[in-house]
């Protein structure tokens, strides 16, 4: 008898030459260890490799062995009339967020702050359905409502509309605390700091008419201003990692958002010393007078300069002489200071050079306008204007503004009151991508424009819905950044939404079958940290009723 525990066996070829002809044949064996050797055993042979294919004893022996193994007998019945599929699901990306939303301990979080409500549904599952469906279909609480359906997870098929609903609304009603809860199990499991902190904004219109407390129109950065809109505010750590969020009324300006955004670092995340890092349209006196004369803590800031409107730069920071630092090929640096406040002038030498290039080819083009169309046909025109000079009966090129523009030319000017050499200021605002990279379109996760809620609670839980979202992006892109895995977003969920659950009935007995990975999805199963599923596991007898009843949406709350 042989011996269970043993190593498994396997089919060889053993060559054996018999008057000067070679012959194979098969063998089944397996390795045993003998001391520090190991052995092969033969556990019985077959017969000649060419007879036993010309006879087709091999196919024979297969389907035979096939009836002892439920993967290789559903494979074996593929062509079968009585094998019954009865549905393919959405499988990978529910597999490979659920691990990381598990190990965010967002579970916990969520049950921890709805433990003082009765809710008749599990709240826990609709939220993580709502994140998924932002990660792979992003749209409506309706359409994740029937996107669910096609989506194989524990606890989806219960899911109706009213839940989302429901738990949209419990997501804005908690999403202080969430925050909060978050920010402390974060720096525990991530040992995350907050050294750095990266802000940026953006706008998020919605399809109405009305202005309300929360929507209002401003100026818009998707150009619709005639739509009203919020305006969001994002905070993410040096790691890329988001820390808060923020909505606004749409009419804020970003100077109003950052000084909010400040006082909600010191009040609620308790963090008491930071650099922050934020765009030119944040910079004011007020807003520096906020981060540097707080008691206890003053914040370091790493704040970019509007050159040609503020005054102090365009006039005195880009006309003091002194030599470029060259750090990298695309960037030179310089420290200037000016009455106490100390500026670090970046240029890019590349961009430079393309920057002289476009303006060369707008000139020409202007002159030809001027020439041709006349004066009149440049009027209103934004991009032309800053170069022209109007007098009583001509317009002509002003050499002043061109000259002027030339100064600028691949140039960016930072203002600190960091002690940091000035590569690394400069190094520090261009890793402000890292929050910019969150507003891209199609390429972000919190991609919440247009908002289809016209209740701003409601719009608040589904802006946190997309926040817990950009979380899983976030820890999966860094996850495959330590890995060295190099795949675009767009084709890495392409890859993910390929892998399939089919269940599969076969003489009495249900089967779910795993779609083959293609891509980089098992590189993202493998940096999340999950065993792809068996490709075919058993999962009983099948059930008496003919086909799996889909989920109803008219269950009980």
């Amino acid at each position: 008898m042989l011996d269970k525990h043993a190593a498994p066996m396997f089919v060889r070829k053993k060559r054996s030459v018999r008057k000067g002809v070679e012959y194979e044949y098969l063998q089944i064996v397996r390795s045993r260890r003998e001391g520090r050797k190991v052995r092969q055993e033969v556990i019985g042979t077959l017969g000649r490799a060419d007879k036993l294919l010309v006879s087709g004893e091999i196919d024979g022996l297969l389907r035979s062995l096939a009836k002892f193994t439920d993967k290789l007998r559903v494979v074996e019945a593929n062509r079968s009339p009585d094998l019954e599929a009865n549905r393919s699901l959405q499988w990978g990306p529910a597999l490979v967020f659920g691990r990381l939303w598990e190990n965010q301990n967002i579970p916990e979080v969520i049950h921890k702050l709805s433990l003082d409500r009765k809710f008749r549904f599990d709240l826990e599952r609709v939220a993580f359905a709502m994140a998924l469906q932002k990660l792979c279909e992003p749209g409506s609480d309706l359409a994740g409502s029937q996107w669910v359906t096609n989506v194989e997870a524990p606890g989806f098929r219960e899911l109706a509309l009213q839940h989302f609903y429901r738990t949209n609304e419990f997501l804005a009603e908690v999403r202080s605390e969430m925050e909060i809860e978050l920010s402390w199990r974060d720096r525990d499991l991530f040992s995350q700091d907050f050294d750095v902190m990266f802000i940026d904004t953006t706008s998020v219109y919605m399809y109405r008419d009305t202005e309300n407390e929360l929507f209002k129109r401003g100026h818009s950065r998707d150009k619709k201003p005639h739509l009203p809109q919020l305006v969001l505010c994002v905070v993410v750590n040096a790691h890329g990692w988001p820390v808060a969020w923020e909505a606004y009324p749409g009419n804020t300006a970003d100077v109003r958002t950052l000084e909010k955004m400040i006082n909600r670092f010191r009040k609620r995340l308790s963090i008491r010393k930071a650099i922050v890092v934020a765009d030119r349209g944040m910079i004011s006196k007020d807003s520096i007078k906020l981060l540097t004369e707080y008691q206890d803590a003053p914040f370091k800031y790493v704040l970019g300069c509007r050159m040609r409107r503020h005054k102090e730069v365009s006039e005195k920071v880009l006309s003091r002489a002194g030599r470029y630092h060259c750090v990298e090929d695309n960037l030179e640096v310089k420290e200037v200071w000016v009455e106490g406040r100390r500026y670090i002038v970046c240029r890019n030498p590349i961009q430079a050079r393309k920057d002289k290039a476009a303006r060369e080819k707008l000139l020409i083009k202007l002159d030809e306008i001027i020439a041709k169309q006349g004066p009149k046909s440049l009027v209103g025109n934004r991009g032309y204007s800053r170069f022209l000079q109007i007098e009583k009966n001509s317009v002509s090129i002003n050499p002043q503004a061109v000259e002027a523009d030339a100064r600028l030319d691949g140039k960016f000017v930072l203002t600190t009151n960091t002690e940091l050499p000035p590569d690394e200021v400069a190094a520090t605002y261009k890793s402000l991508w890292r929050v910019e990279r969150t507003f891209r379109e199609q390429k972000s996760t919190l991609e919440v424009r247009p908002l289809y809620h016209q209740c701003p609670h409601m719009a608040i839980g589904h802006i946190v819905s997309s926040f817990l979202a950009l979380r899983l992006e976030v820890d999966l892109q860094r996850r495959l950044d330590e890995r060295k895995v190099e795949v675009s977003w767009p084709d890495l969920m392409r890859d993910l939404s390929q892998v399939h659950s089919v269940i599969i009935d076969l003489e009495g007995k249900r089967y779910r079958l795993r779609t083959s990975m293609i891509g980089s999805s098992y590189q993202a199963f493998q940096a999340a940290g999950v065993r792809p599923p068996e490709t075919v596991t058993l999962l009983g007898p099948t059930p008496l009723e003919a086909s799996i009843p889909e989920p109803t949406q008219t269950n009980l709350l």
